[in-house]
């Protein structure tokens, strides 16, 4: 006999209920809970997050010059997500940089060089973000060429430094010791992008001293005359350097507005030569004219006391690149950051952060060095070539070691944003989320 159990109506819906209720319950179970804040390392395309203090390091993009694979990139910092990469016609000459207008001043490497040493360019332009060049300035053939750092001025002319060829008559008749065939004296040009004309020039070869013979021209004590460039001086730690006629090998400048001068780093020197801008082409050549009444020669240099046989002030830099003068309210305004690489006995790479005088008065016999405000260097923070370092608005520092990636640090030197690559880097540069100069990533979002 079969059993028949009737439901009534009512509790078909209590069992209805009972089963909604169970199943609220379960998807406020299997609710999607927050996701945990992201743990680093973070494998990008070019390398690795190692660390993100996001409490304490400045939000924004970096411009990565990754020379070894002559490749120019805006990275995210949160994600080493490559947000835009520029299509380069052209390998590295070194230096590019993203302007406020969005467009990259990039120093570019002509295929074929005349001649060549590490940091060669030849060609500048100005690229846009589609990758479209804007404008082009080639000079390069067997006298002289374009190489490592371009410089845009307020009036929108550029600065380009040269190597420019000596004649073997023109070494001789100074009496320059050196054995090269060839020997290149460095050289700074001023071009108007308009007329690709050069309005104006500064050339180390206008400001010599030697002392080794008296009957030819250039000649006079070396340490009573710090305004002058020893054409004869060799650094002692690179004695067992093959000399290759790249006797100076200027690698970095930078333009201070406000007082119309240049910072130049010479790394073969190990200083940074400050020169007079406000003068014109044949006062360039002079010691007398310009805004400082000394012509072309060395307004002050610094880093390095032993390249004009001063005995009084402790060297600073062996070897060094990017002359970074701290300009726009940044903490530390007016002060200037230099990169020394540290090819000395310690092989140990510090940034360095020193006060500008208020005053060039250059004297010999004098302890000309700057003093020190700030420094940063850790265990293994070594680079031999390139490099160099940025302040950012919060007062941290973006340091780029050539060898290895980049780091940021705070005031109190704590490592608080890392990205470590395998590639080989010239510079990198610290942009803002609301930056004007990456404003054109807003037009790309579909």
């Amino acid at each position: 006999m079969a059993l028949f159990l009737a439901c009534s109506s009512d509790d078909d819906k209590v069992v209805d209920e009972i089963e909604q209720e169970e199943e609220v319950i379960e998807e406020e179970e299997q609710e999607p809970q927050l996701p945990a804040e992201v743990v680093y390392p973070i494998e990008g395309e070019t390398g690795t997050i190692l660390l993100n203090n996001k409490l304490l390091s400045q939000e924004g993009y970096v411009l990565v010059n990754e020379s070894s694979d002559d490749r120019v990139y805006l990275m995210e910092k949160d994600s080493a997500l490559i947000v835009h990469e520029w299509n380069l016609e052209f390998g590295l000459g070194n230096d590019v940089e993203l302007l406020a207008d969005g467009r990259l001043l990039a120093s570019l490497g002509v295929e074929t060089p005349d001649f060549s040493f590490g940091g060669f360019g030849g060609i500048i332009q100005l690229i846009n973000p589609d990758s479209t060049v804007d404008w082009e300035f080639i000079y390069a053939n067997q006298d002289h060429i374009i190489h490592h750092d371009v410089e845009m001025l307020p009036n929108g002319n550029i600065l380009a430094i040269v190597w420019d060829l000596r004649s073997t008559e023109e070494l001789n008749a100074i009496g320059y010791l050196g054995e090269e065939e060839k020997v290149y004296t460095e050289t700074i040009i001023e071009i108007n992008p308009n007329t690709d004309e050069i309005v104006w020039k500064w050339e180390s070869w206008d400001h010599i001293v030697q002392d080794v013979d008296a009957t030819k021209s250039r000649f006079g004590v070396i340490s009573e005359h710090p305004e002058l460039v020893n054409i004869n001086y060799i650094d002692v730690l690179r004695e067992t350097v093959v000399p290759d006629g790249d006797i100076m090998h200027a690698n970095g400048f930078d333009y201070d507005e406000e007082n119309d001068i240049i910072y130049m780093t010479i790394n073969n020197f190990s200083e940074v030569w400050v020169i007079d801008h406000s003068t014109t082409i044949e006062e360039a050549k002079l010691n007398t004219g310009g805004n400082y009444g000394k012509g072309g020669d060395l307004l002050y240099r610094f880093g390095n006391p032993l390249a004009y046989e001063n005995a009084l002030g402790e060297r600073t830099f062996y070897n060094n690149h990017f002359p970074n003068l701290l300009e726009n309210d940044v903490p530390g305004d007016g002060n200037i950051l230099v990169y020394a690489n540290g090819n000395g006995d310690s092989k140990q790479s510090v940034v360095y952060e020193l006060i500008i005088p208020s005053e060039f008065n250059l004297q010999p016999n004098k302890d000309n060095e700057l003093n020190v405000v700030w420094s940063y260097t850790r265990e293994g923070l070594y680079a031999p070539r390139v490099s160099g370092a940025v302040r950012l608005d919060n007062g941290n520092t973006l340091i780029t070691s050539g060898t290895s990636g980049v780091i940021e640090v705070t005031n109190e030197k704590e490592v608080v944003w890392e990205f470590e690559g395998t590639g080989f880097y010239w510079r990198s540069y610290h942009y803002n989320l609301d930056s004007d100069a990456t404003s054109f990533l807003n037009a790309e979002i579909p």
